[in-house]
Formats: structure tokens, sequence, C-alpha cells
């Protein structure tokens, strides 16, 4: 605590108004104003610290920048909000220094939301360390599921699909992605289920949201989603001892043509190769697929990330690229379980980084959209296990559902 050094100016005591001649040691640090930093007793300061520190963060936020864009930070409320690096393992109160794409900026998170004892949880969710998966044999053999798993990922599918739904109908101008993670973790948990994301591998939250250009694993923060946005949600879920994946990218209030035509690209490509899903194809076949609808449309494929098998591991065998000229090995069949989740460039398909260790941007700051589903190979055909519901919310004017 620091003594005031103006002995001609009386300031009041923020928490009783008496007469105070004690100032707080972190205001004085950040240089703020002496009105509402002033106390007059020790006692003051304490009793009224927990009201008192947000102060310290605004200030921060305001002189980093972050509450320049429309004030959008101007209401976080605690010092637990900070920004991610090191892939979810570390935390700083600083915007990192990086050589941005585009427009788009990270804002601080969160803390970790709670999942309750009663929730069945995959090995990774204390620890972030995912144990069966990374030595599974199914990371070099697809597994063909047996009747009871396909019942469990059917159950688990339609979780997943109904948590996204949830997801769709918060999306709107000023709401923050981190206000979609709440969402998105309360109905998963409501269902009995668990938010495969959280703490795998680290990752900090309960879904991923990517807007505008980031292209996959984006981290749901306290910016607030303007007027012209995209914005992707992935969601996974875990159930009766199998994961659930898919996501969609949404419009956030008026969008501009070529981001119209970018998303309804997209979304046509996860149709298009989704119709060829049956025994007997290649999965090199998908990628050709996707990359000639694309290509038609002057758009690029991302080549970094691709489809992959599912259950009850979250990733495994096969990979599923995206992009045309693939190397993917093997064929379908009947009883497999995996994802295509093609993500189309508006620029380049090459990404970068963030900071954060899980943003992926593009590398020109273009903008990006992604569509996904599991799906299951049956004897005849395919399956799409997250399909959209009758009760999912009409977003894609494009579609019947």
């Amino acid at each position: 605590m620091a003594g005031g050094s103006d002995a001609a100016e009386t300031l009041s005591c923020a928490r009783c108004s008496n007469p105070a001649s004690l100032q707080c040691p972190k205001c004085v640090e950040l240089k703020l104003p002496r009105e509402g930093a002033a106390f007059c007793t020790q006692d003051c300061f304490k009793a009224s610290w927990s009201s008192h520190k947000p102060v310290h963060l605004k200030a921060k936020l305001s002189s980093l920048g972050t509450d320049g864009a429309g004030g959008q930070n101007s209401d976080l409320a605690s010092e637990d909000w900070l920004y991610c690096l090191r892939k979810g393992q570390s935390r700083t109160p600083k915007l990192p220094p990086f050589n941005w794409t585009g427009s788009l900026r990270p804002y601080p998170i969160s803390v970790k939301r709670n999942v309750p004892a009663h929730i069945d949880k995959p090995d990774w969710a204390n620890d972030g360390v995912p144990k069966v998966e990374p030595n599974s044999d199914w990371q070099h053999r697809v597994e063909i599921k047996t009747p009871d798993q396909i019942e469990r990922m059917r159950e688990t599918c339609r979780i997943a699909r109904e948590v996204l739904d949830a997801a769709a109908r918060m999306i709107r101008p000023g709401v923050t992605t981190d206000e979609i993670d709440r969402v998105v973790h309360e109905a998963t948990v409501a269902a009995g289920a668990y938010p495969s994301p959280l703490n795998y591998h680290f990752f900090p939250k309960s879904c991923c949201t990517s807007v505008n250009e980031v292209i996959c694993h984006g981290i749901p923060d306290a910016r607030k989603l303007e007027d012209g946005d995209i914005i992707n949600v992935d969601v996974t879920v875990y159930y009766k001892g199998v994961h659930g994946d898919l996501n969609e990218t949404y419009f956030v209030g008026n969008v501009d043509e070529a981001s119209r035509k970018l998303v309804q690209c997209t979304y046509e490509c996860l149709d298009k190769a989704i119709s060829i899903v049956k025994p007997g194809v290649r999965f090199r076949d998908v990628g050709e697929v996707i990359n000639r609808h694309a290509s038609m449309s002057g758009l690029s494929v991302v080549k970094s990330y691709c489809g992959h098998g599912i259950g009850e591991l979250f990733h495994c065998a096969p990979n599923i690229p995206h992009y045309g000229r693939n190397k993917a090995v093997g064929v379908m069949k009947a009883g497999q379980t995996f994802t295509i989740e093609p993500m189309i460039n508006a620029g380049v398909w090459r990404d970068q980084m963030w900071p954060d260790g899980w943003t992926a941007v593009t590398a020109d700051g273009k903008r990006s959209a992604q569509f996904e589903h599991t799906l299951l190979v049956t004897e005849t055909g395919v399956e799409v296990l997250t399909a959209r519901l009758p009760s999912s919310p009409d977003v894609f004017p494009w579609s019947n559902k």
C-alpha cells in the first residue's frame, strides 16, 4: 500500500467515502487515476479487493489495444481471463507478438469449465494426455465396428448433432465465442456426455470456434462476433465409450457474397464426397471429388488436416485427405466409421499456426470454411450418423435440412 504524495488533494475512500490518504499500489504502477483507487485504511482496501482488482485487468487490456475494437473486453471482470499459449499449457496477460496474417486477433480466454464427477470421461480429461489412443493398433488398421459399437455411435452422434444445433441457435452479432463454448459445454453435460476436445492434448475449451481466416481449432475466447463474420463450430462428444464428431460453418448477420459462395461450396464439397462412400471405394478418391468441386469455384483445399477414423478413439485410422492426388491407402468396408471434413480456402491452401499452438489460419489472411460429418459405411452405401434433424435450425438457404 503506497501513501498519497499530494497533501493538497483530498480524496475519498473508494469503499466508505471517508477521507483517504492511501493508494492502491497496483493502480499507482499502472498510472491509473487516483479517484477510485484511494482507501482510508488497510482494512477498507482488503475488503474492496475482489471488486477493485478488475480495474487492473481492464487497464492492461486497454494498454495492449485489445479494448479498442469496440470495447469488446470492457466487461471482463476477472484476472482469470488470459491469453492462451503452448497448446493450452500456459497463459499470459499480454497479447503475444506474431505476424498476423489477417485482421483477426486472439482474445483472452476464461478458465476451464468443470465436468460433473458422474460423467464418464476419456483418459485425457484429468491430465491432458491421451494414453490409449497413440499406441492403439487402430492407428495402423481400420477397425470394423461391432453392432454394439455402431448402436452406441448412433446415440453419441445424435447427441453431438443436438449440441451443435444448440450452438447454432446462439450465433448472432455481439455473442462471444466463449458464450458459444458455454452452451456447448452445458448441453453436452446435460446429455450425460463429455465434450471430447476439453483438455485433449491440453486444448482448453469444450469446442472449437473458427472465425473468418481461421481454418480449424480456433479457441473460444472473449471476442464478440461481428456482423459479416463467418464462424465454424466444431463439436465432439464422448458418450457410452465412443465419440461423435461434426462441424458446420455459419453466417453472422449480413455476410458478403464471396463468403456466402465459399461456405456453400464447402458444404457441397462434403455432400459430394459423402455421395461416393460405399464398400470398395478408395479412401484417396474422397480428395479427388472435393478438389474437383473446389477448383471449379476458384477455391483451394487445405492439405495440412484430414478426416479420420473415429469410435472408441477420438482419432485413428484411416486418414482421409481432402485434396487431389493424395496417397491415402486402403478401401472402404462395411462397418467402418470415419469423418470427412473438408477445409476450403478463398485464397491459398497453406496455413500458419498462432502462438496458442492450436489456431490454424490461412497464410494469406483470406477466409476459410469447413463442414464435417461422422459416417458409417454400410453394406450398400453410407449412413450419416451426424445428419441434420427435423429440429435442426434452418440456417443454410440452399439446403432442405
